[in-house]
């Protein structure tokens, strides 16, 4: 078998990673999103082939009586088995080396029950009791889900049977709780586990009320289902006028520090916040809080007074790089800005400065804009942010006219222009730069990777009296109804009359920023785009949007699906350069996993390829298994 490279050693002087299993979500607790498995490596990987696949019988297309599928999941290897949740929020146990299914869990959850249209869940999590003798009991090892209609399941993880013990037989009704606004609470991310805690956060409608939901994170006994503590993002005095700053993204866990890591989004409305003049220092922030008390320690706020939807979208990091020659522990947080914050985790201060500039100001009645917004120094932006209309594209002169046009219509002074009652350009747009994915980092060489989308959109915040549903004809955008305000807001990705994004390629890339230095390490086209109206695949300079997120291996790789064009390909981490790609059924737009189990020991790597209803892509139901010939 050939052997893969030695990376630099840049990560000399640090202790060695060696996470071999994929027990969690983001791989670890601390969501590194790496495996330290080298079996498949940058000598080989060319030999890789399907060794096993398994289907859920969960696809649709969306209608009223049965909403859409967007299968995002990410399966976890626990307690010798591979679990995993279906887009309807079943729970599943497979074989490791087989893909045979071992047990599923029928959750029996309305099929016009989501609250986005889609139904979708990311990923389970598991607990096993300390104690050997209750591990070996009936739910001495638990399975635990999230579902995207608000309940919280514990499930046995040999058996799939609900717990009787926990909550209400079984499952605690989220929705039932007072989250002291409008909505229900969604989720489509496990839980975090610390102990005996299991930890949620969750998802709420933004832009439908003042008052949606507070981002209120809960944690319950993992036995009982009793409530442990509940922290909420908003303070108090506003809590009756504002929602949000919800945490809807996976939680990163300190195990040695004992602190869950948060990544918060914009209080609501997301685009207009009279109701919210006052300071709300935990939106829009990193949170770092103690998982036994929920009391916070500190927060670093990525974005003020946030009026573009520019959420924090993914799990922190939890990495140790080096300063000065020194290991130094850190939370590394992508952002949908393109900005990547890399700040001291004892503390939250930034590792590299952070500079406060002053950004263009808002002209809409009654709001306060932040006079300035934080800039890192470094890493460098993975996106772009920046477009002006001369720079507009397009296949043709007369659709770059139409997109030149388009651009030079709306008010435009670059990142962090605020919207208005005349448009504004969103560049990046409300899906990133980097969005859930998130990043993965390897220790070794100090690298961190992302991938991120690179679009132009629209936001217009239209006076209510002004709008009529005929203007939807024109636009084509999406309509938030923002009740209680003088606008409803408008929103759209910025595309040609022939459905091409109308700023420049590459509209999908993939990034290696080196942690230790701030420097941009290498950046690279990704995925392609298929177009409806019958042409090939777009240049694979053209790059993609996407979502996902990667993963590196010891073996010198990095594993992403995330782009629409139905492949998951393989990349040399040092290099950027493409070693290998497979054709999946629909696009796999989930994050991969990796593990090597026994008896033969083969490496395996996992993805969900279900293809995504929101972006109208081919739909599967498959889940599909990697490996090195035998």
């Amino acid at each position: 078998m050939e052997d893969a490279a030695d990376p630099p050693v840049a990560g000399a002087g640090l202790p060695k990673e060696t996470a071999t299993d994929w027990p969690t979500y983001g791989g670890q607790p601390g969501g590194s999103q790496y495996s330290s498995l080298a079996q498949i490596n940058t000598g080989n990987v060319r030999r890789l082939e399907l060794a096993w696949t398994y289907r859920t019988g969960e696809v649709t297309e969306w209608s009223p009586e049965v909403h859409g599928t967007n299968y995002q999941v990410t399966p976890i290897l626990a307690n010798r088995k591979l679990y995993l949740c279906t887009p309807f929020n079943n729970v599943v146990a497979l074989h490791p080396a087989s893909g045979a299914e071992l047990w599923k869990f029928d959750f029996d959850k309305p099929r016009a029950e989501t609250m986005y249209g889609y139904h979708n869940c990311r990923g389970v999590s598991y607990w096993q009791a300390a104690a050997e003798a209750e591990a070996a009991e009936f739910c001495g090892k638990r399975v635990f889900e999230a579902t995207d209609n608000g309940f919280l399941l514990a499930l046995d993880g040999d058996s799939g049977e609900l717990c009787p013990g926990f909550g209400n037989r079984g499952r605690i009704d989220l929705n039932a709780l007072d989250y002291r606004g409008d909505g229900r609470i969604s989720f489509t991310s496990p839980p975090a586990i610390h102990q005996d805690m299991v930890i949620v956060g969750g998802a709420v409608i933004d832009n439908r009320w003042r008052d949606s939901l507070d981002g209120i994170v809960r944690a319950f006994d993992v036995r009982s289902g009793a409530e442990v503590w509940q922290w909420n993002p908003i303070p108090e005095h506003l809590s009756a006028e504002v929602g949000g700053a919800n945490a809807w993204a996976p939680l990163a866990i300190d195990q040695e520090r004992g602190w869950v890591f948060l990544p918060t989004g914009s209080p609501s409305y997301d685009t207009y916040g009279v109701n919210r003049a006052d300071p709300i220092p935990f939106g829009n922030a990193v949170v770092a809080l103690d998982a036994m008390t929920g009391k916070p320690i500190w927060s670093h706020q990525t974005v003020h007074h946030d009026l573009w939807d520019y959420d924090l979208p993914s799990m922190p990091t939890l990495v140790t790089l080096l300063r000065e020659a020194r290991p130094v522990q850190a939370v590394v947080q992508a952002t949908k800005t393109g900005f990547v914050f890399v700040l001291d985790r004892e503390t939250g201060e930034p590792l590299f400065p952070v500079q406060e500039r002053p950004v263009p100001q808002t002209d809409v009645p009654g709001e306060r804009s932040s006079p300035t917004q934080p800039f890192p120094s470094a890493p460098p932006p993975m996106a772009s942010q920046h477009l002006r209309a001369e720079e507009a594209w397009g296949l043709a002169l007369f659709d770059r006219r139409e997109c030149r046009e388009k651009l030079a219509s709306l008010r435009n002074e670059g990142l962090f222009t605020p919207p208005g009652i005349n448009g504004s350009v969103l560049h990046p747009s409300f899906l990133g730069g980097s969005n859930w994915g998130g990043i993965a980092y390897d220790q070794r060489t100090g690298l961190a990777v992302v991938n991120s989308s690179n679009l132009v959109a629209a936001v217009t915040l239209k006076p209510r009296p002004q709008f009529a549903a005929q203007d939807l004809a024109d636009t084509g955008a999406s309509v938030y109804e923002m009740r209680g305000t003088p606008y409803v807001m408008l929103r759209q990705v910025l595309l040609s009359s022939l459905g091409v994004p109308c700023n420049p390629p590459p509209w999908g890339q993939l990034t290696a920023l080196d942690l230790n230095s701030g420097e941009l390490r290498w950046q690279v086209p990704f995925g392609r785009m298929e177009f409806a109206w019958g042409w090939p695949r777009s240049p694979a300079a053209w790059g993609a949007p996407n979502q996902g997120g990667p993963i590196i291996t010891g073996g010198g790789l990095v594993f992403i699906g995330a782009s629409l064009d139905s492949r998951l390909r393989a990349y040399d981490l040092l290099s950027g350069e493409e070693l290998w790609s497979a054709k999946t059924p629909a696009p796999a737009t989930a994050t991969p996993m990796t593990y090597q189990f026994a008896p033969n020991n083969r490496q395996y790597v996992v993805v969900a390829a279900g293809g995504n209803g929101a972006f109208e892509t081919r739909l599967s139901d498959t889940i599909l298994a990697y490996a090195l010939p035998e």
